[in-house]
């Protein structure tokens, strides 16, 4: 066989595996979880993480939550920071790798990560609340968080903005509201 044939059959053989994977991890992470759990998952890039601290300014003993922690890289950061750190995830998957991240992170007992819809939950005993939800969530959330929120709650939003609620400050792509 011609050395030619062979680089053209090796590139084809490559780009065919390569496009397998790509479309095996999409349905793994992105369209099983929208079928089945209602959501997918975006990572949170480390500046708006960091952005998202100096935000919340958070205090040792405060109670946090992230409302749909995905991989739990920010739930990991607030229980870092000194609060006692929740993640609402509804993805098996992604409860799964959190609690790795957390143990790995030695943070058991301090970061905590529950297979549960946010939406069902009571919101009501969290100081902080983060997250990245797509601007179709924000009203609807914004009318749940105004129900059950403590006066003084800080609440710190990735790119999407409430429609009715003024955010206090904002550092990047990252609002932080008052109640």
């Amino acid at each position: 066989m011609d050395f030619g044939v062979i680089s053209v059959l090796l590139i084809l053989g490559f780009l065919a595996v390569y496009f397998t994977v790509y479309f095996v991890y999409a349905f793994f992470y992105v369209v099983l979880p929208m079928i089945y759990w209602g959501a997918f998952f975006a990572k949170t890039d480390d500046v708006s993480v960091e952005n998202m601290m100096k935000l919340a300014e958070i205090k040792s003993g405060d109670i946090a939550v992230d409302l749909g922690s995905g991989d739990g890289k920010i739930v990991i950061a607030m229980a870092k920071a000194g609060a006692i750190a929740y993640g609402l995830e509804i993805n098996p998957f992604l409860v799964w790798l959190s609690k790795r991240k957390i143990k790995k992170a030695g943070l058991l007992g301090k970061a905590f990560i529950l297979q549960k819809d946010f939406w069902k939950e009571d919101l009501s005993k969290y100081d902080v609340i983060m997250m990245f939800q797509l601007s179709h969530v924000m009203a609807s959330l914004e009318k749940k968080l105004d129900r059950e929120l403590k006066p003084g709650a800080r609440v710190l939003a990735k790119y999407f903005v409430f429609p009715n609620w003024k955010a206090k400050e904002n550092l990047g792509m990252v609002n932080l509201y008052i109640k």
